[in-house]
């Protein structure tokens, strides 16, 4: 019987799914994309990190374009590897560049990675 269907991560074929300790946690994508719709300015945010052994923390920032803190959001311990969540954009910007930055810790433990990407609406 194959197991993969049951437990899709623990197959060593897809990348980021055997679980790793916390000094070896890395982000596999961190992604942005604008909702523009009729309602309030706004960004879907896209987190994958490889699989845990111990759930990590994360904080994802969003900047303006001056360096200005648009939002933030911090996931404690979640519970899977993907996770989508949406940005209010308030402020003055409305469009141009913004910047992303995402941090995965554990706080008692090493700072494995981090990561920024730019994006422009």
């Amino acid at each position: 019987m194959n197991m993969d269907f049951f437990f899709p991560e623990l197959n060593p074929a897809e990348e980021g799914t055997i679980p790793l300790p916390p000094e070896a946690m890395r982000f596999l994508e961190l992604r942005a994309e604008p909702v523009l719709d009729e309602g309030p300015l706004r960004t879907r945010v896209y987190v994958e990190v490889t699989a845990f052994q111990q759930r990590p923390y994360m904080e994802v920032t969003l900047r303006g374009q001056d360096g200005t803190e648009i939002a933030t959001v911090s996931v404690i311990e979640p519970m899977q590897r993907k996770n989508v969540f949406t940005l209010h954009i308030r402020g003055a910007q409305k469009s141009g560049k913004f910047h992303l930055a995402a941090r995965m810790y554990y706080p008692e433990g090493p700072e494995p990675d981090s990561r920024e990407i730019e994006f422009e609406i």
